[in-house]
C-alpha cells in the first residue's frame, strides 16, 4: 500500500513528461519484472541497476553513451541489439525477458548472488504460467545477439564501370545483413529505377547521361537505418533511483556512404539507312537518294551547344546492265557514276544533293560511309567508322534503256505476192540493254509495210505519210541486242512498200515498260527500208498479116499497159534508178519450121529480120507501117516478133514468147496456099460466177463462102475426171467467117467449181464441118475456182478521154464480200509529178455502190472540166463503215488522161487499136475487125503453155494436117 500510495503521489505531484513509470511487465508482488516508461520521450527502458530505487523521479536523458560501467563493448552492442529488436515490445513475456538480459548483463553480481541461477530466480517475479515462455525469449535474445550484434556496423560502396554505360555498385555491410536505399544519379540499376532498397552485393547499373554531352560522371549514395547495432546506448538518469537503458534510438542509428566514378568520355556511333527518292531514274536526270540517319550507341554529342557535325560520303557505282548482287563491299574495279557528302548533324531524315547527272542506262546503286579518322578533333567523339552494304534494291535507281532498231528491207526488188521481210539490227541507244535475273529483257519491236501513195519511191520523213495504206503489221521480240527477220507481209499488186519500226511502251509486258526510256519510232520512207514491188505490165499484141508474100509488109499492133502513167519520167534519185524508157520489138527469122518457135529459143543467135523501138509507156503502137520501121521478109520461113523490156526498179522485165503464134507470120515459097486451120484458146482460169469466154484464130488463104463458127462450153466437171463433152450448157450464135482473122465466142459464167471444156465447130454454108475441136484439148480448158477467203478488188480506169467526154472506174471484187458491204469511187487531179490524192485534189466522188456479192462494179460517168491526169482510187467499207480496202494513190491502170483531141489514128508510134488482120487483100476488113475488138477489151492472145502441150502431145488436127506450119498453138492473153 505504501509503494502503491508513493506512486500515486509521483503521478500526482511529477509532471508525466519527467517521470518513469511501469510498463509492459509483470509484478505478482515479489518485484517487477519488465520494461519502465520513460515518460520523458515515449519510449521504454529498463532498469540497469538490480540494487537502487525505482526511477519514479524526474528522468533525465536519454544521451547516448559508448561505455558503461565497466562493460565491453560487445556487451554494449549486444545489449544495444536487444532493446532495439525486443525493448518496445507490447507482449510482457518478451520485455520479461530482456529485464532479465538486461540485468544480467548490467548487474551480473546482484543476477547470480541467491544460490542459483538468477534467471530462474527472477523469473519468479512472473506468473508461474508464464516463465517458461519468458525463459525460452531470453534463450533466444542471447543467441542472436552473440551472433548479429556488432560494435562497429559499417556501409561502403564503389563503382565500377565495364564501358561508357555498363558497371556496377558494390555495397558492402557490416553486419552483412543490412539493407538500405541507394540512389544513382546520372545512372539506373538493373529494373530501370534510380533508387532502390538494396543490400550488400553487386548491383549492375547503366549508365544515363544527358542527351548530347561529351561527357559525365555516374554518383551513388545509400543510407542504411542500422537500428541495434554498434556499442552504444540511451541512458535516462533518475536520481537517487535506477538508471535505464534503451537501445539507441532516431538518426544516430543510421549508416550512409556515397561513391561517384572517375569522368566517362562519351562518343556515339551514326549509322545510315537509304531509299533512293525515285526507282526509275530518266537519262539527263539527277540522281537523289533519301537518308535516314540513327544513332546505334550513346546519342548524339554537341559541344558548346552545337551538334558535333559529321561527313557523309554517297558513292555512286554504275551502270550495271542488272541488279548488283548484295555484299558488304563493292567488286573490284567497278564503275564510280560520281560522288556527294551530306553534313550530319543529329537522327533523321537528309536528301543528297542531286549533283550527279543520270548519263546513260544501267544500274546504279549508293554506298554511304562515314570515315571516323577524316573528322580530325572531333573524330574522338566517333565511335568507329561507318558503312553501308553493297548493292541493296533500296538503295539502287535505274535508268531505263531506249531500244531503237536500224532495218533493211531483204528484198530490194520484189513482184506481187512476194514475202516481203525485213531485217533489224536492235540495240540501246543509250547505253547497256537492261537484264533482270540474269537475261535480257525482251522488247516487242512493231513493224508496219506501208504501201506508198504514187508510183514514185518516198521520201523519208519522221511523219507517216497519211496517204500511206497499211498493209500489215509484224512484231519481232528482241531478246537483246543483235540481228532478228521479221515475219513477211504479202506484197501488194505493185509498187513501193517501205517499213517503219516502233516500240510502244504499252505494247510490252507491263513489267517491261518501266525499264524502257520512251516510245521509238523510225522514219518512214528510208531507202534501205523501201522495197520496189515492181509493176507487172501486160502487152497484147496481133500480127495484121498472117501469110506475108516474099517482099510483102508485115504491120503489128501492140498494146501496152500496167506501166505506171509517169514512167519515163522518173530521173532516178540515187538508191532508186531511172526508169529504162524503151520497148524493144525484134523481128526474129526466118525459120524453116513453126517447131523451132518455142520458149527456149536461143534468141542469142536467132536470125534478126528486124529491130523496132517505142517508148515504155502504156498506149497503143503500130509496127511496120511507116518506112522507117516497115518489116519486109525477103525470104520464104516462119517469123515472130518478141517483145522485150529489160525492166528497171519500178517495173518488172518483160518479154513475149518467141513461141507466140499469134505474133508470128509465114512467107510461104510463091504460089503456096495455106490451107483452112482453126487455133483456139479459152480463158484458162475464172473464179465462180465470173465471165469467161473462147477466142478462135482462123486462118487460110480461100475460106469456103457462108462459113461460120459456133462454140460450146460443157461442165463443169471435176479436176480430177476424164474430159465429157456431151450436152453444153453454153452454145455461142452462128458467128460468120468471110477472111482469116480472129473470133470470140461471148461470155459465160457458172455457179460452181470445176473444168470448163470448150470445143470449137467451124461449118460450111451447108452446115458440113470444116474444122471441129476436141473435147479436152490442151489450152481448150478453163479451170473454174471458188471465190477465195479474202476480200480482193482490181480496178480498171478509162485510160484516155477527150475532153468532154465521159470517163469511169471499174471495180472487179472478188472473194467474200461482207453483208452490207459499199463502194465507191474518187478521182484526183494530179498537178506534179508525185501521185498526192488528199482532199486538195479531190475533184469527183461517185455514188455509193451496196455490193451484193463478186462481181464487177462500174463508176459514175464523170467529165473532168479540164485536161490533165486523174487518178482513181475505190474505197471498199463494212456495214458499220470500217474499211476493208482502199486503193493505191497512182497505180497502173488507174489513171485517166483527158486530151484536147484524140490521137491521130494512123501516127505511126502511137497508140492505136488492134488490127484483126488476115491475108491478101482483104486486110482492111481484117483490121477493121482488130478495132472493134480492141474497143471491147483487146484480143485474147493464145499461151504458151497450149502450143508447148499440143507439140509435145503430138496432137495434130485433121483441118490442119494440110499445113504444118500452123500445126503448133498458141497462148492466150499475156499477164505477168
Amino acid at each position: 500500500m505504501a509503494l502503491f500510495l508513493l506512486a500515486g503521489s509521483f503521478a500526482l505531484n511529477t509532471p508525466a513528461a519527467q517521470a518513469g513509470s511501469l510498463g509492459v511487465g509483470y509484478d505478482i508482488g515479489m518485484g517487477f519484472l519488465g520494461a519502465y516508461n520513460t515518460d520523458v520521450d515515449g519510449r521504454q527502458a529498463y532498469c540497469a541497476d538490480l540494487d537502487a530505487n525505482s526511477p519514479f523521479s524526474q528522468t533525465y536523458g536519454p544521451e547516448t553513451v559508448t561505455s558503461l560501467d565497466s562493460l565491453s563493448r560487445q556487451q554494449l552492442a549486444e545489449l544495444n541489439y536487444v532493446l532495439d529488436r525486443w525493448g518496445q515490445s507490447g507482449d510482457p513475456n518478451i520485455t520479461a525477458a530482456v529485464a532479465l538480459h538486461v540485468w544480467s548483463v548490467t548487474s551480473a553480481g546482484t543476477y547470480n548472488s541467491h544460490g542459483m541461477s538468477g534467471d530462474d530466480y527472477y523469473v519468479a517475479r512472473a506468473p508461474a504460467s508464464e516463465r517458461a515462455t519468458i525463459l525460452a525469449n531470453l534463450a533466444t535474445m542471447r543467441q542472436e545477439a552473440a551472433s548479429y550484434a556488432v560494435t562497429d556496423p559499417s556501409l561502403t560502396l564503389s563503382l565500377d564501370m565495364a564501358d561508357q554505360y555498363a558497371g556496377t555498385l558494390t555495397v558492402a555491410t557490416h553486419p552483412a545483413g543490412l539493407t538500405g536505399t541507394a540512389t544513382l544519379s546520372d545512372a539506373v540499376f538493373a529494373d530501370g529505377s534510380s533508387s532502390r532498397t538494396i543490400g550488400a552485393g553487386v548491383h549492375p547499373i547503366m549508365g544515363t547521361p544527358a542527351d548530347g554531352v561529351p561527357s559525365y560522371r555516374i554518383g551513388a549514395s545509400m543510407s542504411i537505418a542500422a537500428a541495434g547495432y554498434g556499442a552504444a546506448l540511451d541512458l535516462y538518469v533518475t536520481p537517487g533511483a535506477q538508471r535505464l537503458i534503451a537501445a539507441v534510438a532516431g538518426s544516430s542509428t543510421g549508416l550512409s556512404a556515397s561513391a561517384e566514378s572517375p569522368v566517362i568520355e562519351l562518343d556515339f556511333q551514326p549509322e545510315i539507312t537509304t531509299q533512293v527518292a525515285s526507282r526509275y531514274v530518266a537519262e539527263g536526270d539527277a540522281f537523289v537518294d533519301g537518308l535516314t540517319v540513327s544513332v546505334s550507341k550513346g546519342t548524339w554529342i554537341h559541344l558548346d551547344g552545337a551538334p558535333v557535325e559529321v561527313t557523309a560520303t554517297g558513292t555512286l557505282y554504275g551502270p550495271f546492265d542488272e541488279q548488283p548482287t548484295e555484299a558488304d563491299t563493292p567488286p573490284a574495279g567497278a564503275p564510280i557514276a560520281g560522288t556527294e557528302t551530306v553534313t550530319l548533324t543529329g537522327a533523321g531524315s537528309y536528301t543528297s544533293p542531286g549533283t550527279i547527272i543520270a548519263p546513260e542506262s544501267g544500274f546504279y546503286t549508293w554506298v554511304w560511309a562515314i570515315d571516323k579518322d577524316a573528322h580530325g578533333d572531333h573524330a574522338k567523339y566517333l565511335t568507329d567508322s561507318f558503312t553501308d552494304r553493297y548493292g541493296q534494291v533500296t538503295e539502287t535507281s535505274v535508268v531505263p534503256f531506249q531500244p531503237v532498231a536500224v532495218s533493211e528491207a531483204d528484198q530490194r526488188l520484189a513482184v506481187p505476192g512476194d514475202a516481203l521481210t525485213d531485217t533489224i539490227t536492235v540495240s540501246s541507244s543509250n547505253g547497256a540493254w537492261l537484264k533482270k535475273d540474269g537475261a535480257p529483257i525482251p522488247v516487242v519491236f512493231e513493224g508496219t509495210a506501208y504501201q506508198v501513195p504514187g508510183t514514185l519511191p518516198p521520201t523519208q520523213n519522221r511523219v507517216i505519210n497519211v496517204a500511206a495504206v497499211p498493209l500489215g503489221t509484224v512484231t519481232v521480240t528482241a531478246d537483246g541486242p543483235g540481228v532478228y527477220t521479221s515475219p513477211s507481209v504479202v506484197a501488194p499488186s505493185g509498187g513501193f512498200v517501205t517499213w517503219v519500226w516502233e516500240v510502244r511502251k504499252s505494247s510490252q509486258p507491263e513489267w517491261v515498260r518501266d525499264y524502257l526510256a520512251n516510245d521509238w519510232q523510225d522514219d518512214y520512207g528510208i531507202n534501205v527500208e523501201t522495197t520496189s514491188v515492181r509493176w507487172p505490165i501486160t502487152v497484147t499484141s496481133l500480127m495484121r498479116e498472117y501469110n506475108v508474100h516474099p517482099g510483102g509488109r508485115a504491120f503489128d499492133v501492140v498494146t501496152v499497159s500496167g506501166f505506171p502513167a509517169n514512167h519515163g519520167d522518173f530521173t532516178g534519185d540515187g538508191y532508186w534508178g531511172a526508169d529504162v524508157d524503151e520497148l524493144r520489138h525484134t523481128v526474129y527469122g526466118p525459120f524453116t519450121t513453126d517447131t523451132e518457135l518455142t520458149d527456149d529459143l536461143d534468141l542469142t543467135t536467132a536470125p534478126v529480120l528486124a529491130e523496132l523501138m517505142t517508148p515504155a509507156r502504156n498506149g497503143v503502137y503500130k509496127l511496120g507501117y511507116t518506112d522507117e520501121d516497115q518489116i519486109v521478109p525477103t525470104e520464104p520461113g516462119f517469123y515472130v516478133l518478141v517483145t522485150t523490156f529489160t525492166g528497171d526498179d519500178r517495173v518488172q522485165p518483160y518479154q513475149s514468147s518467141p513461141a507466140d503464134v499469134l505474133e508470128r507470120f509465114y512467107v510461104p515459097p510463091t504460089g503456096t496456099e495455106v490451107p483452112v486451120s482453126v487455133i483456139t484458146q479459152a480463158t484458162p482460169e475464172a473464179l465462180v460466177g465470173e465471165p469467161f469466154s473462147d477466142t478462135a484464130l482462123v486462118q487460110g488463104t480461100k475460106i469456103p463462102d457462108g462459113a461460120y463458127l459456133v462454140f460450146r462450153a460443157y461442165g463443169p466437171h471435176p479436176a480430177d475426171a476424164d474430159p465429157v463433152c456431151e450436152v453444153p450448157f453454153f452454145e455461142s450464135d452462128e458467128i460468120p467467117v468471110a477472111q482469116a482473122g480472129v473470133y470470140r465466142s461471148g461470155t459465160t459464167s457458172v455457179d460452181a467449181a470445176g473444168n470448163v471444156y470448150w470445143i470449137e465447130t467451124l461449118y460450111d454454108s451447108d452446115g458440113g464441118i470444116i474444122a471441129e475441136g476436141e473435147c479436152g484439148a490442151p489450152g481448150e480448158t478453163t479451170v473454174v475456182k471458188e471465190q477465195p477467203e479474202e476480200l480482193i478488188v482490181k480496178t480498171n480506169a478509162v485510160p484516155t478521154v477527150t475532153l468532154g467526154d465521159p470517163a469511169h472506174d471499174v471495180a472487179t471484187v472478188t472473194g467474200t464480200v461482207p453483208d452490207g458491204a459499199q463502194l465507191w469511187f474518187e478521182a484526183y487531179r494530179q498537178d506534179g509529178e508525185t501521185a498526192t490524192c488528199t482532199p486538195e485534189e479531190l475533184v469527183f466522188t461517185s455514188t455509193v455502190i451496196e455490193l451484193d456479192g463478186p462481181g464487177e462494179y462500174r463508176s459514175d460517168e464523170v467529165i473532168f472540166d479540164r485536161t490533165g491526169v486523174y487518178y482513181w482510187v475505190e474505197t471498199v467499207t463494212d456495214a458499220e463503215g470500217t474499211s476493208l480496202h482502199r486503193g493505191v494513190c497512182g497505180a497502173p491502170d488507174e489513171t485517166t488522161t483527158v486530151t484536147d483531141s484524140p490521137d491521130e489514128p494512123d501516127k505511126p508510134g502511137t497508140p492505136g487499136e488492134l488490127a484483126q488482120t488476115g491475108g491478101g487483100d482483104w486486110w482492111p476488113l481484117g483490121l477493121a475487125g482488130g478495132l472493134i475488138a480492141a474497143a471491147t477489151g483487146g484480143v485474147l492472145l493464145f499461151g504458151r503453155r497450149l502450143a508447148i502441150a499440143r507439140e509435145r502431145n503430138g496432137h495434130v488436127r485433121e483441118e490442119d494436117m494440110g499445113f504444118e506450119e500452123f500445126k503448133a498453138q498458141f497462148e492466150g492473153a499475156k499477164e505477168d
